[in-house]
């Protein structure tokens, strides 16, 4: 009888599997780290270029948050001159610039008179709403809520002082100076405002002679400097028309410092 000797016991099993491709192997081992590798690299390109798209728009729009505090004793004091009393100010209104990292940048605040800060915005924000709420206990008509509504009105006209001076460089060539610069900026009027508080909590009159003051000296600290990010920023853009804007913020001081210096309980007066 015949036997097959492949299955006869003892007799080695050959194997099934068939003889091994150099080629196969090579492309099984390096596939992987070249896929690994390459999609490593176009990851890494995709989120670096992200990051930087991310990081070049926060600080075109937000810019560093710590340059706006960089202040000392000295140009707080100056600073509040220009601020109040601009038409004193016999220096020149533009930012000086120096090289930083291989591109130039604005020095801050503690070396430029003309760089805008935050600090003293925000120590002006509160102490108008001390001050406010100060007169209202003057007047018999102080309360928890009443200061609360205080902080808001003033949230609410230095938000609105924000967005006329935002629409007035946009309007003017699209012009998109750092938003925190523009806060800065609008922040000032409460040093006015605390000026014209104090005058009526000392002489009721004299807020009236204080106040349109306050609104004079703002509307041209403004002029001047909104005057002087159009140049910087802007290269062509219609004379007559920066002349109609600039004189349209003058203005509107009137009405936004009247309604945040009428200290009172009503929402519009």
């Amino acid at each position: 009888m015949y036997v097959n000797p492949r299955l006869q016991p003892g007799a080695p099993t050959p194997s099934t599997r068939s003889q091994p491709n150099p080629f196969e192997d090579a492309l099984y081992g390096a596939g992987p780290g070249l896929i690994r590798g390459g999609l490593g690299a176009y990851g890494e390109k995709f989120l670096g270029s992200s990051s930087e798209y991310v990081q070049s728009n926060i600080s075109r729009y937000f810019s560093n948050p710590q340059y706006y505090f960089q202040v000392n004793d000295q140009y707080v004091r100056n600073k509040l001159k220009v601020v109040l009393f601009p038409f004193l100010h016999r220096g020149h209104w533009t930012r000086i610039m120096e090289p930083v990292g291989g591109r130039l940048s604005y020095k801050p605040p503690i070396y430029d008179i003309n760089a805008p800060d935050l600090y003293i915005p925000f120590m002006a924000f509160g102490t108008y709403v001390v001050l406010a709420g100060l007169l209202l206990g003057l007047q018999g008509q102080f309360s928890p809520e009443a200061l609360q509504w205080l902080f808001v009105k003033g949230l609410l006209g230095w938000s609105l002082q924000v967005m006329l001076l935002k629409v007035t460089l946009l309007s003017l060539g699209g012009v998109e100076p750092p938003l925190l610069d523009i806060v800065a900026y609008a922040g000032y009027s409460f040093a006015g405002l605390c000026l014209a508080i104090i005058g009526k909590i000392i002489l009721r009159y004299m807020y009236f002679v204080m106040m349109p003051l306050a609104c004079l000296c703002m509307g041209i600290f403004l002029v001047k400097t909104m005057k002087r990010v159009l140049s910087a920023e802007v290269r062509s853009y219609d004379a007559s028309r920066l002349h109609y804007l600039l004189l349209f913020i003058a203005f509107a001081q009137f009405p936004l410092f009247s309604w945040l210096g009428n200290i009172s309980l009503n929402w519009l007066f």
